[in-house]
């Protein structure tokens, strides 16, 4: 796996880059700005970029900004945020340009480093992962007047670890149940929220944009 950073705290920077190659993987580049990011990206087409939000030279929204452009130019490249605390509106702009092969951090996970890894091979697997912290504070500030309110309180702890990026394997033994309840609560879910099958879109990832947008709206 080929990974460039972009995180202009070079202890961060080079503690990540120290992490992930101590754990057999290649970290062809480290930047601390957008434009170097790019540049690396552009260079070294890595498999995964891991990109903090807040960049040089504003420290707003030059990563979340830097990661969409990296995947316009490179639409495989997997990409996993990092940001110091949550911020739902940077969380479902990424993920509306295709949640596929995305993961929004805190960086506080980044220490606990099973979690951290599992979620960056998760990503560069195809998949999702979001902060579990990030699709908590969502929930919390869901509107009483929700398309959500239609679900029961058990199909919305399934909602909420779809976001996360589970798998119906991993759901059913974080809610300690089995995996055909978690494939019934699903269709539940799809049917409540009116997403009958289409080909041209994936439910489930319909569902938990659904999910992040609605939530962030109130």
């Amino acid at each position: 796996m080929r990974i460039v950073i972009a995180e202009d705290d070079a202890l961060l920077r080079e503690g990540l880059a120290l992490l992930l190659r101590a754990e057999g993987l290649d970290v062809v580049a480290t930047t601390d700005g957008p434009d170097a990011f790019l540049s690396a990206v552009d260079g070294h087409e890595p498999d995964v970029a891991i990109v903090d939000v807040r960049m040089p030279p504003t420290h707003t929204d030059e990563g979340i900004v830097a990661a969409v452009e990296a995947r316009r130019r490179h639409p495989d490249l997997a990409v996993l945020v990092l940001s110091a605390y949550v911020e739902q509106a940077f969380a479902t702009d990424l993920l509306a340009g295709g949640a596929v092969r995305l993961g929004y951090l805190l960086k506080e996970r980044v220490g606990r480093v099973e979690e951290f890894l599992e979620a960056l091979h998760r990503v560069a697997d195809g998949g999702t992962a979001i902060d579990p912290e990030v699709v908590g504070q969502l929930l919390a500030r869901s509107r009483p007047d929700s398309t959500l309110s239609r679900l029961s309180p058990r199909e919305r702890d399934v909602l909420a670890l779809m976001a996360e990026g589970l798998g119906n394997t991993a759901i059913a033994e974080r809610l300690f149940v089995t995996e055909g309840a978690v494939h019934k609560h699903i269709r539940s879910i799809f049917a409540k929220l009116d997403l009958a099958p289409d080909d041209r879109a994936d439910r489930r990832v319909t569902a938990v944009l659904r999910y992040l947008d609605d939530t962030q709206r109130r």
